[in-house]
Formats: structure tokens, sequence, C-alpha cells
């Protein structure tokens, strides 16, 4: 198990109500049988690294279902998703990703259920939303850039921060 790097404990988890009898130990294990080149580490956080064509895990998830989120961010890795310009696309990359965890769940016995995947899209698409809402007057517009908006009811262009891990604050630039 060169190419994972890990102090994890056996577990068994649920994910969306239903058990799964793999643990994360053992998924990690067949994961890296099937894909010896992706680099499996141990971190703080679940993360796909394409720069270093690593997975970052950790043996607790935010929802206590550390199988499934291994196989979302196997699944970013193995649709090269990299780089994005707009939040619309990392929005689509999330989606993609989530469709192929779910194919992904079932190679490797791993229950993954319709409402946990929508409620993980939720959380973009609340992010979204919120970014791209008018400081202003409450119009929803579209990115003119990585970190702009501009509202097409009122003309006010607005800053958000590049990071999609932080809350989405909004910091007008210009009103016309």
């Amino acid at each position: 198990m060169d190419h994972i790097k890990s102090n994890t404990a056996t577990k068994s988890h649920t994910t969306g109500g239903r058990s799964t009898t793999n643990n994360l130990a053992t998924l990690l294990t067949a994961v890296h049988k099937d894909h010896p080149a992706i680099e499996l580490v141990q971190g703080d956080h679940f993360h796909w690294s394409p720069a270093k064509n690593r997975i970052m895990y950790t043996d607790v998830s935010h929802n206590d279902v550390p199988e499934v989120t291994l196989l979302h961010e196997l699944a970013h890795a193995l649709l090269h998703h990299s780089t994005f310009t707009t939040d619309y696309e990392l929005l689509l990359m999330e989606v993609e990703a989530w469709e192929k965890a779910l194919t992904l769940g079932k190679k490797y016995k791993v229950a993954i259920t319709d409402e946990y995947v929508q409620n993980c899209l939720d959380t973009y698409r609340d992010w979204l939303y919120m970014r791209s809402t008018c400081p202003s007057c409450g119009s929803n517009s579209l990115q003119e850039s990585s970190k702009t908006y501009r509202c097409f009811n009122c003309q006010t262009t607005w800053s958000v921060s590049s990071s999609r891990l932080c809350r989405p604050y909004r910091k007008s630039v210009t009103r016309n």
C-alpha cells in the first residue's frame, strides 16, 4: 500500500440511512488496486488535487460517510476535473462527479442515496445563489469573470472570493 498513506481504523458507516458493508480501509485498498496512479493520502479533509494526482481523505466526514466522499473525490479524478472559471462550471463539475460517484458506489458496493447527493448539490446551489444575488437590489445575475458579477437590473458590479470553501461575501465595486 505504498500509495496509501493512512492511520485509518476499521469502521462501519451509513449513507443516507442505509448501512454499507465496506469500511474505509477496505475501500481505500480496492481503489488503490483499481487506480494505482492516484495517490491516496490521509489529511484534514477530502480533496482531489489534479496537480499532484492525489486524493486527500480523512476517516471522519462531515456527514460521517467517508466512503461516499472518497468515491466522490475519485469521480473528480476519473473525470479529470482540474480547474473551473465560473461558479456555474463548478456546479456542473459537482453534478458530473456525483453522477460518476453513484456508478462507483455500485461497483464498490457503497450505498449512495439520491437524497444524499441532492443534499450535497444543494449546498453548491445555495452557495451559487448567494454569490449571484445583487447586494444592492437583490436580483440574480450571471458572472462576468471568476471574481465578478454584474446586476442586470441596477448595473451594480460586485466582487466575490475565489474560494469555494468560504462564506460568500459580496463586496460592491460600482453602482451605476
